[in-house]
Formats: C-alpha cells, structure tokens, sequence
C-alpha cells in the first residue's frame, strides 16, 4: 500500500523539482457550481439540453473498449465539404482551448513572445507560459473591445502568435472585419495570427469580421471554432481549426493522441446534421441576450455591445461585493476580481431574478464608476 503524507489543505513545497515559473501560474479555475434553486450563467453554456438526434447518436457510439479515431477524419471531411476546404485544412481537438495549446506549442518556445489582448480569455496566459513563451499583454479599450492598432505594435522580432478574440471573452465585444483586416496588412507573415471565435454563432453585428472568408487571403491566419457553445456540446470537449495543413500539421505534432473520443466526434457530425435547428436556439440566445443587454442600459449599466452568449459589467474594484450579491440572490456569474462580472445568457426564467439583483448592484455604484452610465 502507497502512503502519501496528509496535506491540511495549504500549498506546500513539491517534493521535486518543477518549473519556478509553472508553480507560479494560477491554475484554470471553473465557474462555481449552481446550487439547484440557483442559475448557474459562470460558463456560457448553452442552456438548452442536446436535441434527440444527437443524444441518440452518442448512445450509438458504445464501443468504448476500443480507440477513437485519432485524426477525426470523418468529421474533418464533414467539416471541409461544408468549407470547401480539403480535410487536412481542417484539425479536430478537444475542444478550441486544446487547440490554442497546440498552435502556442507548435510556434513559440523559450525566448519568443506570445502577443494576444487582455482582458481576454483567462486560459490565454497560462497556455503561454507551459509553453516556455513570455506573454505580452495589450490593453484592451475602455469599451472592453480589442485595441487593434496596439496589439500590431506589439509585434517585434520575437513575435511567434499573436491571438484574436472576437467575440472578446469575457467582454462580448467583436473585432470589426476592417480592423482586423488592417491589423493583418501591418503583422508580418511570419507570424502566426490565431482568430479564436468560439462565440461566432452568436454574432448579429454585420461588421463583425468573420474569418473564414479570410484564409485564402491570409497564409500565416488560423480560425478557430468549437462546438461547446452554440452546439451545446461543452461536456463532450470538441473543437476545430481551419486553416493551412502545413500549419495544422505542426499543431497535431504538438497535440496528446487520441484525446477526441469517439462520442465527441459522433455528436459533433449528429449536430452538424441538425445545424438548422441549433441555429433557432442560438437565435433566441441572441435576442434574449439583446434584451438583457437593454435592460441593463436602462438600469443606468454602461454595458460593452454584447456579441457573445454572455455580457460583461465592469464592476472594477466592486466586483467582489457584487459577484457576493448575485450569489446570495441566486445567480451564479464569474467574476474576475478588481475586473468585471461576466453574465452567461442562460434560461428565460433566469432573466427576471437577475435584473432584481442587478438593478441594486448598479444603484449602489459610486457616482462616476466605469461600470455606470448615469449619476
């Protein structure tokens, strides 16, 4: 029998020897759990249960002794017959953030840099440093959106990636298609540009750049997309990236094998079958998103243009007595301390008990805070 040596619960020295700069990284951390009278809008999952279709076809998919299909060539080919691309244009992981993984690891390494907006996804940072890169962070505007022209300035000699995010997690704000085109006109095209649009789906803007129409044009751009958000797949962790096979063949280097099952794969090709009514639900998600944004501006929130599943309320130094007051009202947000709030678009029925609680929050705002529009 193994003994390991009880721990009371405080970090303590490891017993070997690790990376310095690893141990000194935040782990990724969730969003809390609901508890059953609360909603739970922390992770920007879709609300809605999986559609029939696909629940069927995953409980078809049992051969769980065996081993999946490690390149996912059927749903590569799915995917490239819908983007008149060849399959070996298009990479599958588990889910977008492995993909970020292996894209950051294929390019950059010690001694090179990793260029990418922040506030931005939280597991940005992290998956730099494991990399052996050094981040650069680039402010982001005080709308929450992407200062474009700064983050092409961010770009030096030791620039291996540079990251996009539109639609911004976690401030819903999107990159206009003529920003992010002349953002490309002043990168080099040695640099790999990562266009992370996991919350494209829910885009209503008409600016909004879109980056698949813009490959062809772009040979260092890769686009990135999952199925956790508007497919309703987030627990099945299934991702792809389109972009040239020479690029994408360096990421499956870089990726661990056989870490799509075989379920991931089924459920996606089962809700690309179905995409027409996924779209419906991410079309109500987009209106009820809409609405609550408006009711937020109209309770006196200065609140970013959402294009995401989620909005965001700066709440800056607040933020921690804010998240509390949504926590002891049932609502459960993510907060990001001294930051802001991200709200998840969540059920219908979740709208009205926010807005209580939110309506309170702003009121007791100081006169003059980021997150007030008035008074």
């Amino acid at each position: 029998m193994t003994f390991i040596p009880p721990s009371d619960g405080h970090a303590v020295a490891p017993p070997v020897k690790l990376r310095p700069e690893i141990l000194a990284s935040p782990p990724y951390r969730q969003g809390r759990p609901a508890t059953a009278d609360a909603f739970k809008l922390s992770s920007n999952e879709n609300p809605f249960p999986p559609l029939p279709g696909v629940i069927d076809a995953v409980a078809a998919a049992g051969a769980f002794n065996r081993y999946p299909d490690a390149s996912a060539l059927a749903l590569r080919e799915v995917l490239a017959a819908r983007h008149g691309v060849s399959p070996e244009q298009i990479h599958v992981g588990s889910g977008s953030v492995a993909l970020l993984s292996q894209f950051i690891d294929a390019a950059a390494g010690p001694g090179d840099t990793v260029v990418y907006p922040w506030r931005s996804f939280e597991a940005y940072p992290g998956l730099v440093t494991v990399s052996g890169a050094t981040s650069v962070q680039v402010p982001n505007r005080a709308d929450g959106s992407h200062d474009m022209e700064a983050l092409a300035a961010a770009v030096d000699d030791t620039t291996r990636v540079v990251i996009v995010c539109s639609p911004n997690n976690p401030t819903s704000t999107t990159v206009s298609a003529a920003e992010f085109e002349t953002f490309m006109a002043a990168v080099p095209a040695d640099v790999l540009v990562l266009l992370d649009e996991a919350y494209t789906e829910f885009v209503t803007d008409p600016d909004a750049v879109h980056g698949l129409p813009l490959l062809a044009r772009y040979p260092n751009l890769v686009v990135l997309r999952t199925f956790s958000k508007a497919y309703g797949l987030a627990g099945l962790r299934v991702g792809w990236a389109i972009g040239p096979a020479a690029i994408l063949d360096a990421a499956r280097a870089a990726a661990i094998p056989l870490s799509v099952t075989e379920p991931a794969q089924v459920a996606a090709i089962a809700s690309l079958n179905l995409e027409d009514q996924l779209l419906e639900r991410v079309a109500r998600i987009a209106a009820l998103r809409d609405r609550l944004a408006a009711a937020l501006f109209d309770q006196g929130w200065s609140v970013p243009k959402a294009q995401g599943n989620f909005v965001w309320l700066a709440t800056c130094e607040e933020t921690d007595a804010a998240n509390e007051a949504l926590l002891d009202g049932g609502i459960v947000a993510r907060g990001f301390p001294g930051a802001g709030i991200r709200v998840s678009v969540g059920e219908e029925e979740s709208v009205d008990k926010l807005l209580s609680i939110t309506g309170r929050i702003v009121e007791s705002l100081p006169a003059g805070h980021p997150a007030r529009r008035l008074g």
